[in-house]
C-alpha cells in the first residue's frame, strides 16, 4: 500500500519502522508527559549515539532499526529522519500534557501539533530511503516540496482522525480533530465530521495544484523528485485502504463501514 516499489530489504525496514511507530504510539497513549519525555530521550539517544548508548528495550529496538537504515540511506535522509523523529517526541509530550490537563486545543494549535504527532514526516523520509533517493537538501527544502509533504500529511492525518474517533471518544480522548472542531465552532458531531471531510478534500486539491507547479532541477533530480512525490501519493491512498482493511479502527466491520459510511458509536468507558 505504501512503498510499493521498494526492494525487499528496504521494504522490510520500512515495515519494521511502521510497526515500531504503532508500538510507540500505543505506549504514548498510556503515558503522562514525563513518561513520553523519558521514552523520547531513550529513543533519541539511541539514534544520536548508537554505538555507545546502553538503553532499555525500546532503545535497543531503535538502535537495531537505525543500524539497518543507515547502511544505504543518504546523509540528508539520515538527518531528516532524526530531525522529524525528534519533532514527533516533542509533540507527543505536549499532547500528553494536554491530555493530563483535560485541555482541548484551539484548531490552529491542534493542526500544528498534529502534523508532528502523526509520524507522517518521518514516514515520508523513508520514501527517500525505500527508493535509494539522494535528493539535494535545497530541493527537499523547496516551498513546493514542503507544501506537497504538508498536504499529504494533512490528508493522512485528518482522515485518520475520522477513522479513529470512535475508539478514541469511547476512552475520553479529545486529541482528535473532531472534538477540537466541535469545541471551537460549537458544531454537532455530524457537522464536525463533514467539516473534517472538507479539509481532506482541500488537502487533495492542494496536492494536485502543487504538483502541477513543480519546477525543473534537471533530468536526474526531476526523476528522483517524481519518485518521491509518487511516494507521497501512495501514502495518501494506501493509508485510506489500510484503515478499512485493518481491524484497528472498525474491528471486523471495515468493509461495511467503507460501503455504508455509517459508524455506530461505542459507549464511553466509565
Amino acid at each position: 500500500m505504501v512503498y510499493p516499489g521498494a526492494a525487499y530489504p528496504q521494504l522490510r525496514v520500512c515495515n519494521d519502522f511502521l510497526t515500531y511507530l504503532f508500538h510507540l504510539d500505543n505506549l504514548s497513549d498510556d503515558m503522562d508527559n514525563q513518561g513520553t519525555t523519558n521514552t523520547g530521550d531513550v529513543v533519541m539517544n539511541a539514534l544520536y549515539h548508537p554505538g555507545k548508548y546502553t538503553s532499555p528495550r525500546v532503545g535497543k529496538m531503535t538502535r537495531d532499526y537505525w543500524n539497518r537504515l543507515i547502511r544505504t540511506a543518504s546523509p540528508g535522509t539520515q538527518q531528516r529522519f532524526i530531525e522529524t523523529f525528534d519533532f514527533f517526541f516533542q509533540s507527543v509530550t505536549e499532547q500528553a500534557q494536554d491530555r493530563a490537563a483535560g485541555v482541548i486545543p484551539d484548531l490552529e494549535s491542534y493542526i500544528a501539533l498534529r502534523r508532528d504527532t502523526s509520524g507522517c514526516k518521518t514516514s515520508f523520509v523513508l520514501i527517500e530511503y525505500a527508493y535509494n533517493l539522494n535528493i539535494p537538501d535545497e530541493v527537499m527544502d523547496h516551498p513546493l516540496i514542503r507544501s506537497l509533504g504538508e498536504a499529504a500529511n494533512d490528508l493522512v492525518t485528518w482522515s485518520n482522525d475520522l477513522f479513529s474517533y470512535n475508539v478514541e471518544q469511547s476512552k475520553g480522548d479529545t486529541h482528535n480533530m473532531i472534538p477540537v472542531i466541535m469545541n471551537e465552532f460549537q458544531y454537532d458531531l455530524q457537522t464536525a465530521v463533514d467539516y473534517v471531510g472538507s479539509l481532506c478534500k482541500e488537502s487533495m486539491d492542494r496536492f494536485i495544484d502543487d504538483r502541477a507547479q513543480l519546477p525543473s532541477w534537471g533530468p536526474e533530480i526531476d526523476r528522483q523528485v517524481n519518485i518521491y512525490v509518487d511516494g507521497l501519493a501512495d501514502w495518501m491512498v494506501g493509508s485510506l485502504h489500510w484503515s478499512f482493511e485493518s481491524e484497528r479502527y472498525f474491528g471486523k466491520s471495515g468493509s461495511e463501514v467503507k460501503k455504508t459510511r455509517v459508524v455506530n458509536l461505542i459507549p464511553r468507558h466509565q
